[in-house]
């Protein structure tokens, strides 16, 4: 869940870092913005060895079976609200501030549309996916993101697609 909240966040409000490979702004609106995500996910999380020994067999089956039970929920939709300021259209995407487990790519970047790749590992976990933001206009955004990760024992794929739109040029907290 966190994932996808930082995702929705991130793409649309760009509150995250940004990669240095070039890049164009997206051409939207500054302001409020209301972002819709859905988001389904098949499989099972790879877990650090490290986390499963620290539980008790009874915790680490309960753990198991609520994280299959997840794994199988129908599509999960969220709606959320972010201010985008125009600093924030100036930095592109960048996952890990270090960039020691996770590497962003900027595939295209366009005022219309931007592609990234991402590629991370810590092992013995490995991950990847894309994330495609596109402006349909200066008030209509349609993200696309697909994130694939395993330790060779488990892996576990997550697609998210959503849109955005700009509510008006004045931000609120949200509610």
């Amino acid at each position: 869940m966190q994932i996808r909240l930082f995702l929705s966040f991130a793409l649309v409000s760009g509150t995250a870092l940004w990669a240095a490979d070039s890049y164009t702004p997206l051409d939207v609106k500054t302001g409020q913005w209301e972002t819709t995500m859905t988001m389904q996910s098949s499989g099972m999380p790879p877990i650090p060895p490290e986390v499963l020994d620290r539980l008790t067999p009874d915790q680490r089956a309960k753990m198991e079976a609520s994280l299959k039970a997840r794994g199988s929920q129908a599509p999960r939709t969220s709606t959320s609200k972010s201010c985008l300021k125009k600093e924030d259209l100036e930095k592109p995407l960048l996952f890990n501030k270090d960039q020691q487990t996770c590497k962003t790519t900027i595939i295209s970047s366009s005022r219309s549309k931007v592609e990234v790749k991402i590629d991370c590992a810590q092992p013995p976990i490995q991950g990847n996916g894309s994330i495609t933001v596109e402006a349909l206009s200066a008030e209509s955004v349609k993200i696309t993101t697909h994130m694939a990760t395993g330790d060779g024992t488990r892996s576990m794929n997550m697609n998210m697609s959503g849109t955005s739109k700009w509510l008006g040029p004045v931000c609120t907290e949200a509610k």
